[in-house]
């Protein structure tokens, strides 16, 4: 059973397992340095479908089949499946995972939902609610731009605080299956406004709710940064990184030794241009279950704290002139099990 710490910290006593992950990417993440750990790469973005839309289904589709075929399972072996992605009503989602027949619970935290999903399929499997739960997410480019910001044919400049949202998906199995990745505890963050209002400067907004989450799970456990071997925020990119440990210092808290970001690690920011770095949530969702799962399971990392952050706007409150709150839900990732 669970433990609650504090009012957003529980720890998983019973330290579910990941039993499965997968995680597949797109053609300019096949260039970056991580491309060895992924999967499946696309080679063409499109995927073979219609719209960039349907493409990003089919990702989904071919994450959740991937982690299913390595953990030896199928769909009815799944109790519940967490998901979401970027687009308007999770279309990515609904009409990727449609036809797998598992009991759904769609999920909107924009780039922080490998995070949510995760936290949510954890405590259903340390409650005995769920034997296995499938937590996973995913981002589209061209669908994102397009949604957000503006059609590729527009030809839009981009900014020097913008990042690119990575094209991938991530997708993990929680069960208890005695061997790691475990899964020990979580913390579901607060919504946090700056007031920051520029669109093409997510890590910003996103930055003040990483500290806030973060400075709350080091308090309700009693642990410092270097405790961890890790601490992977999803998608902060470079400013946001920068801010998130300007932040946490004036609490004095450092976490510049342990601290690195999916959205800087998938891309090499000085060969791809990609301005800030990686955004989205296939970006944390594809690191984590293509890179950092591995790393944990071989006991290269014993103690990750993953991070997953998200910016809760939309197109029209944008345009509107609201400011752009942010979310960040925390995971605790381990090589034992408590």
């Amino acid at each position: 059973m669970s433990q609650k710490i504090n009012r957003s910290t529980l720890k998983l006593s019973s330290s579910p397992s990941l039993i499965s992950y997968a995680a597949v990417a797109g053609k300019k993440e096949s260039e970056g340095p991580l491309a060895s750990y992924f999967d499946i790469l696309y080679q063409d973005n499109g995927i073979g479908q219609e719209t960039w839309e349907k493409a990003e289904s089919m990702m989904q589709k071919d994450v959740s089949a991937k982690a299913l075929d390595k953990g030896n399972l199928s769909a009815g072996d799944i109790d519940f499946v967490f998901a979401g992605d970027l687009l308007n009503q999770c279309v990515g989602t609904h009409y990727g995972l449609r036809e797998l027949g598992i009991p759904f619970l769609g999920l909107y935290g924009a780039c922080s939902t490998m995070a949510e999903s995760l936290c949510l399929a954890s405590i259903f499997t340390d409650n005995g609610l769920a034997e296995k739960a499938m937590a996973m997410t995913s981002s589209h480019f061209c669908a994102s731009e397009r949604q957000f910001r503006f059609p590729l044919e527009y030809g839009g400049q981009r900014t020097p605080t913008a990042q690119w949202t990575v094209t991938g998906a991530g997708c993990t199995i929680v069960g208890h299956s005695g061997t790691p990745p475990y899964v020990k505890g979580v913390s579901i963050g607060k919504i946090t406004d700056f007031g920051i209002t520029d669109i093409n400067n997510m890590g910003a907004a996103m930055a003040p709710a990483a500290a806030d989450t973060l400075k709350t799970f080091l308090n309700a456990t009693g642990t410092a940064p270097t405790d961890y071997d890790l601490i992977l925020t999803g998608d902060l990119g470079k400013v946001g990184s920068e801010l998130l440990c300007e932040l946490l210092e004036k609490e004095n808290i450092e976490i510049r030794s342990v601290h690195n970001d999916c959205g800087l690690l998938i891309y090499d920011l000085k060969s791809q241009d990609v301005h800030a770095g990686g955004s989205g949530c296939g970006c944390g969702a594809s690191v984590l279950c293509g890179y950092v799962l591995d790393k944990i399971k071989q006991g290269v990392y014993h103690d990750v704290l993953f991070m997953a952050t998200g910016a809760l706007m939309s197109p029209l409150t944008v345009q509107q002139g609201e400011t752009i709150p942010g979310i960040a839900h925390l995971v605790h990732l381990s090589d034992t099990p408590w």
